[in-house]
């Protein structure tokens, strides 16, 4: 009779272990097990020695969607999105949400994400949203600073907002906080590529108060394994460069994704029939992210 205690026991603990290691609502971010992995790093080196060189030059650490920006490292002038419009003038953009005003300026392309986000949440019944800030100039950003003071706003040019790759996104009907509009974004942003830049929990790492209204776009694989993690993108960034290389699969699709430290090296490996994406970090490298 212990005998059959013991075993049942032993079922429910494998039960629970079970539970934990697949959480319901979260993304499914699989790592390859450490042997294979290592496996598999040899055979890439092996097989990178024979794919295409392209050189990187030192501005390119200051563009794309994974760029750090807070009190260390602020945006350049290379490091703001090209593509940036003002949402008033592009109704099939605008679908789903209001504009707090006429002058919210967002990248095109960023836009177009939010838009496939906001359509999802409409499904589910959430539909009371809107836009109260978006890409700020220099010029706009110090007004900002000048007028609503250090505890409130951020001196030009250390906004990510300067971006126009962050939005603050509000609720007509009541504070974000308290919203469903706020508690869909922060379970399902990351998968439209989006990550609520200033947690609750992290403002120890981040240095800004809890906002849950400022999203950012770093795109797909990032924002599922920062969700997964829970990390913020300050500790995501050390992670990759940490790790070097990194092989997961989110939910069915493969990626992979390697940090290049430009001091060390100034030419990277790139696929040749496979398609992928260059983000500099803003401080001293970049990476490459392979869609397999």
């Amino acid at each position: 009779m212990k005998q059959w205690g013991f075993f049942f026991l032993l079922l429910v603990c494998f039960g629970l272990a079970y539970v934990k290691i697949e959480p319901f609502f979260g993304p499914k971010v699989e790592r390859q097990n450490y042997d294979q992995y290592e496996n598999d790093k040899v055979e890439d080196r092996r097989i990178s020695e024979n794919l295409p060189k392209k050189e990187i030059t030192e501005e390119q650490i200051y563009q794309g969607n994974l760029l750090l920006v807070n009190s260390e490292y602020p945006v350049r002038p290379e490091s703001i999105k090209s593509d940036v419009i003002n949402l008033s003038t592009h109704n099939e953009l605008t679908k789903g949400y209001v504009l707090l005003d006429s002058k919210i300026y967002l990248s095109e392309g960023i836009a177009r994400r939010f838009s496939e986000m906001i359509t999802a949440a409409e499904k589910e019944g959430v539909r009371n949203f809107s836009i109260t800030s978006g890409f700020r100039d220099f010029d706009e950003q110090s007004v900002l600073y000048q007028e609503m003071g250090s505890a409130y706003a951020l001196p030009a040019g250390y906004s990510e907002h300067n971006l126009g790759l962050s939005l603050d996104v509000g609720s007509t009907q009541m504070k974000m906080a308290e919203a469903p509009e706020g508690k869909w974004i922060e379970n399902n942003a990351w998968k439209y590529g989006f990550i609520l830049r200033y947690p609750k929990d992290k403002t120890d790492v981040t240095g800004i108060q809890y906002e849950p209204w400022h999203i950012r776009y770093v795109g797909l694989p990032h924002s599922a394994i920062m969700k997964e993690k829970n990390f913020a993108l300050e500790e995501y960034l050390d992670y990759l460069k940490e790790e070097k290389d990194i092989s997961v699969s989110i939910n069915g699709e493969k990626y992979s994704i390697t940090y290049y430290s430009i001091s060390q090296s100034k030419t990277i490996n790139v696929p040749d029939n496979s398609y992928f994406e260059i983000s500099g970090n803003n401080i001293d490298g970049v990476i490459v992210t392979v869609y397999e």
